[in-house]
């Protein structure tokens, strides 16, 4: 018995938790301490908040990566969840370990906006369009994430003749398209742009480099 009770505890999943982008939500963990874990599966519950009965993901029921997609399962984004995970291994099983709890809304992390670059002579022209979320509108669209957030957007430019690491912040608002004016023609410009959420004070990552020459 006290064998068991080593290997329950040795293959116990260690740091569960919720990762979240633009309410693409997944169940982390790692392996226990278990030198030899190789033939180890893995049984996913989730549950909301205040609820008694916890449900089983059948997609991450006896599996052995260590991710579980709960994207659909965690839809309701105002709702708190929590996750959890226990391991199995040669016919033994761990104890269940828990995640924090989660509130899709609160905690997902937004991503940058897509960004076109049109250039004209001596301006930039920029389209800026919002993330999107994996939910659906009922003619099949990804709803953008800023039908969630009230989104701005900050525009940086970097002026590639004076320094790579210094960005300019050029603009911040709500527009979807945008216009640097009073560039100088010949010189390379990069723009990358970010999503902020004021209410939460967050910001995403920064969009990848466009680059252009007037």
């Amino acid at each position: 018995v006290l064998e068991n009770q080593d290997l329950q505890d040795s293959i116990k999943p260690q740091k569960v938790e919720f990762r979240s982008l633009n309410f693409n939500s997944t169940l982390h963990w790692q392996p226990g301490t278990a030198r030899d874990a190789r033939d180890t599966v893995y049984f996913v519950q989730y549950k909301v908040y205040g609820q008694s009965t916890w449900q089983n993901k059948d997609d991450c029921w006896g599996i052995q990566g260590h991710v579980c997609d709960l994207t659909s399962e965690t839809s309701d984004i105002q709702e708190p969840y929590y996750g959890r995970v226990k391991a199995a291994s040669a016919g033994v099983y761990s104890s269940w370990s828990l995640s924090c709890r989660f509130t899709p809304w609160r905690e997902t992390m937004i991503g940058p906006p897509t960004v076109t670059v049109v250039h004209s002579n001596k301006s930039i022209i920029l389209k800026l369009q919002a993330p999107r979320s994996p939910y659906k509108r009922k003619r099949g669209s990804q709803i953008p994430m800023s039908n969630y957030y009230d989104l701005l957007y900050q525009v940086f430019i970097i002026n590639n003749l004076l320094n790579e690491q210094h960005r300019v912040l050029v603009y911040e608002g709500k527009d979807k398209v945008i216009k640097i004016e009073d560039l100088r023609p010949g010189v390379s410009y990069c723009i990358m742009a970010k999503t902020y959420v004021p209410m939460l004070d967050r910001s995403s990552a920064y969009s990848s480099r466009q680059c252009t020459v007037l």
